[in-house]
């Protein structure tokens, strides 16, 4: 039984942040570490400084010698089966490192020649040149280390669907990357069944299928080999004569697999010790590839069945005080399906000014490109966050709640945000409020109305993002132009 059945959220994966797990069954996803560094939403950029601290600690004992206190690091590694991720069959098992193959897993990074000569840098790394290493063991590695982050975006996810979490339960090992230390102290925990749960963002999820040694073997090493050995004009060139005279030269890999490179991570690892130029050519090159996983890739709702449900549970709610949380909460849920994977992370009531103010919704802005990645590459508007204000009022919004949403905009925080309401009779009156507060440099703010939701939800597709894109675009320019 996935979460949102356990705790009748009544909603669907596409309407959900994190990945709605099963708690008896693993899902074969990953928490893949070179996928997290090169995502630019604020929980990916944590996370990934976290990884980053621990492994730096991590090499330099190792590389000082300190095999003691490297081994001390490393024990906290093992089974974290609260993600309940990986490949697992039945029960989840975390069979990421146990303690047998956490020895084994240690002494081959130690033994590594690529830890030794400083190929490694990274985590991801670890898995293309050090033996017994693959993407379940780097994954239950990453998941340790970010545990800390991992407990509080549960946590916040639990407070904006209302799921019960329990209070003074050990947090299992965390890494504290201001103290380089691991830590454990008692918090708010997820438990499901007595088990603790921990929930992950969908958008930071893969199959990691791009960062493997196979791959940088087999497209960027053979390729490399293929290409020198041409140049060279070597014994392994081969000459094929056309019918009209014509030669063509080529060197086949399966002959650089029998003569020259077999495949092994220490084949890699030498090889990159004398053309490192290749590995960093690899990694630029996938880091276009990655991408989040699919919201049909993870569940089988009928998305135009769900997409009728939400119209429908839109138009039924009432405007007022009454059913405002049901209108807040079903808000959230249609523009996580459609701004998704752009905007991750949601949290509702986000306390600032000491809790003095509160802000609705915010999301992570991950936006690579399109109108969320313009606002700041092309429009110099702050948008690391985007605040979103929801109210389920029976009248028109004016001056006060402008004021209310462009009051909490900061540069760290973000100076953009929409405004959600049922409707807004005199469009006209308060696009132009909006622009005042643009031209006074308090922030860009667009209203999205329930004719708007409908009509986005109406035009959504699996593939296009096309007219959600024309949506914001044209009403930021009519905003900013004005």
């Amino acid at each position: 039984m996935r979460i949102s059945q356990k705790y009748n959220l009544q909603k669907t994966q596409y309407e959900l942040d994190f990945v709605d797990i099963d708690p008896l069954t693993d899902i074969p996803l990953f928490l893949d570490p070179y996928f997290l560094a090169h995502r630019n939403d604020s929980f990916s950029i944590n996370s990934s400084r976290t990884i980053r601290s621990f492994f730096e600690e991590f090499i330099r004992l190792v590389r000082s010698r300190k095999r003691n206190e490297a081994k001390e690091l490393f024990d906290h590694l093992n089974e974290p089966n609260e993600t309940c991720l990986g490949l697992s069959r039945g029960n989840p098992q975390g069979r990421g490192i146990g303690h047998i193959q956490a020895e084994q897993i240690f002494d081959s990074i130690l033994e590594s020649k690529a830890i030794k000569t400083g190929i490694v840098e990274h985590l991801e790394d670890v898995r293309v040149f050090v033996v017994n290493i693959d993407k379940d063991k780097t994954s239950d590695m990453a998941t340790n280390i970010i545990r800390l982050h991992l407990i509080e975006y549960t946590q916040q996810q639990c407070r904006l669907w209302n799921i019960p979490i329990q209070s003074g339960v050990p947090s299992g090992f965390v890494w504290r990357r201001d103290k380089r230390i691991w830590d454990n102290y008692l918090t708010e925990m997820l438990i499901v069944d007595n088990k603790r749960i921990l929930l992950l963002p969908k958008g930071v999820v893969s199959y990691s299928q791009s960062h493997t040694p196979q791959k940088y073997y087999q497209h960027f090493v053979l390729n490399f080999l293929q290409q020198e050995h041409l140049r060279l004009n070597t014994l392994l060139v081969q000459t094929h004569k056309y019918k009209d005279g014509s030669e063509k030269k080529f060197v086949t890999k399966k002959s650089l697999k029998e003569k020259e490179a077999p495949f092994s991570k220490e084949f890699l690892t030498d090889f990159t010790n004398h053309h490192p130029e290749v590995f960093a050519d690899f990694k630029t090159q996938i880091q276009k590839t990655d991408k989040s996983v699919n919201n049909y890739e993870l569940c089988d709702t009928d998305l135009d069945e769900l997409i009728d449900f939400l119209i429908n549970k839109l138009k039924s709610i009432k405007p007022g005080n009454e059913e405002a949380s049901l209108y807040h909460k079903t808000v959230v849920g249609i523009l996580e399906l459609l701004f998704f994977p752009k905007l991750l992370c949601p949290q509702v009531e986000k306390e600032i000014h000491e809790g003095r103010k509160r802000i609705d919704i915010t999301f992570d802005n991950a936006a690579e490109d399109g109108f969320f990645s313009r606002l700041h590459k092309s429009y110099n508007i702050p948008s690391t966050f985007i605040l979103v204000e929801c109210k389920n009022y029976s009248r028109d919004l004016a001056n006060p709640e402008l004021d209310q949403i462009s009051g909490r905009f900061s540069p760290n925080r973000g100076k953009f945000g929409l405004v959600v309401c049922r409707e807004i009779e005199d469009i006209d009156l308060f696009l132009k409020r909006c622009t005042d507060t643009f031209k006074d440099d308090r922030g860009a703010i667009i209203p999205v109305v329930d004719e708007d939701l409908i009509s986005l939800l109406s035009q959504l597709s699996i593939s296009s993002f096309a007219k959600i894109e024309e949506f914001l675009s044209n009403r930021f320019r009519t905003v900013a132009l004005k």
